[in-house]
């Protein structure tokens, strides 16, 4: 048989420039696709005793599926995480007290990849034992731990490329006097007490400025307030230091209004919410309002955990522990008051923490005791919840963040 040839074109040096310009940027343009995938990531953080560090789903707006990806294991109870505002970095709070052979816990840094997967950077001592509760300063330079267990609250400065320093600042809360039991609030034959005996910082998170550092206390029922530096990373008392919150109450969480005027401050043992003014001045806090988080004639022990105010700032949230609703709150418009709208079973037992989607269509609860998360539809025009009938099955979960890439 005849050998066949086949003759190969030839290709011009313009021709072989254009070709190759012309794949490089087609390369760049797929790698930007890649990196606006308009992929949305939930990141659930779990406690190590059950859990597996940090649980990783992919979430699909379109009919509000979470779908298990990936775990990042080799991370301590990271029962409080938060996202960095450029998105590139995620911090959690590993809630310990032995990082290192201390009585310390500790913070990590990680790398959020451009598919959203997670890297561990570094991690570095908390400043004290038990830190239960991480915030971010909102140019991202800084985290805040508030270590629960040491009554205490630690700056922690972020570097250049995202890792975490040692911490510029360890402030301790000074007993000024703890609160009585049961709380002043509570429900008719309430044993609620999580931490009475002694200063238990809450949670530590700027005013929307970020001149300020606001930390709550559980043991003292105070709210502390802070004036940060942001260039030395040092916290002074504020010009009003304080607000002393009703006797027995124990703020836990708190979340600013959207247009920045009022708190609102969720009280663990007196299962209220305490509606505050905000002085943007002074760093003055002021109690204007105050109402339950259960319904009227519940009676018995109740442990609130988590509030967060909606996107568009019609609504307040809160999450009951044992009575395991979600309460829904109405807001005032022009003045911030507050109405009750009514609770919403949460599916699940004890719901430590629960967040809405970037989207604001879907609300996410997480129970630690059911070792679940459960899912909401949101009604954005009565602040009511729908369950979807979906279940996730998350061991001790505490803590959901999402990320849109």
């Amino acid at each position: 048989m005849g050998e066949s040839h086949t003759t190969k074109p030839r290709v011009s040096r313009r021709g072989f420039l254009h070709k190759v310009t012309a794949t490089a940027i087609a390369t760049q343009a797929a790698r930007l696709a890649a990196q606006q995938t308009g992929q949305i990531i939930a990141y659930v953080g779990a406690y190590t005793d059950r859990g597996k560090g940090i649980h990783m789903f992919r979430f699909n707006p379109s009919d509000g599926v979470l779908t298990p990806w990936k775990n990042l294991t080799g991370i301590a109870s990271p029962s409080s995480i938060i996202l960095s505002p450029n998105k590139k970095n995620l911090y959690a709070v590993n809630e310990i007290s032995n990082y290192n052979g201390t009585r310390n816990g500790s913070v990590t840094a990680m790398a959020v990849q451009p598919d959203g997967d997670l890297q561990i950077l570094n991690t570095v001592s908390s400043g004290g034992g038990g830190p239960a509760h991480i915030g971010i300063h909102p140019t991202g330079r800084y985290v805040f731990a508030a270590n629960y267990g040491a009554g205490s609250v630690a700056v922690i400065p972020v570097n250049a490329d995202g890792t975490v320093g040692e911490a510029t600042d360890v402030v301790a809360i000074v007993n000024t006097g703890l609160g009585s039991q049961p709380a002043q609030s509570a429900p008719p034959g309430s044993f609620a007490n999580s931490g009475h005996d002694a200063p238990h910082a809450h949670m530590a998170a700027t005013d929307p400025s970020g001149r300020y550092l606001l930390l709550s206390d559980l043991g003292t029922d105070r709210i502390y307030v802070y004036e940060f530096n942001s260039t030395t990373g040092k916290l002074t008392p504020a010009a009003s230091p304080s607000v002393q919150g009703y006797n027995g109450n124990g703020p836990r969480h708190f979340g600013f209004s959207q247009n920045g005027r009022f708190l609102y401050v969720l009280n663990e043992e007196g299962s209220t919410v305490d509606m505050m003014s905000w002085n943007a001045n002074t760093g003055g806090l002021e109690i204007l309002q105050s109402i339950s988080s259960l319904p009227d004639g519940y009676e018995g022990t109740n442990y609130p955990s988590e509030i967060a105010v909606s996107s568009d700032g019609r609504f307040v949230y809160a999450a009951n522990r044992l009575h395991d609703t979600i309460a829904q709150i109405a807001l005032d418009p022009v003045d911030g008051w507050m109405r009750m709208v009514g609770q919403t079973w949460t599916r699940g037992s004890y719901p430590r923490h629960f967040a809405i989607d970037p989207t604001g269509n879907y609300m996410f609860v997480l129970h630690s005791r059911s070792d679940n998360l459960t899912s909401f539809r949101v009604d954005r025009a009565t602040g009511g919840l729908t369950f979807t009938g979906k279940y996730y099955g998350v061991g001790n979960p505490s803590h959901i963040e999402f990320v849109q890439l």
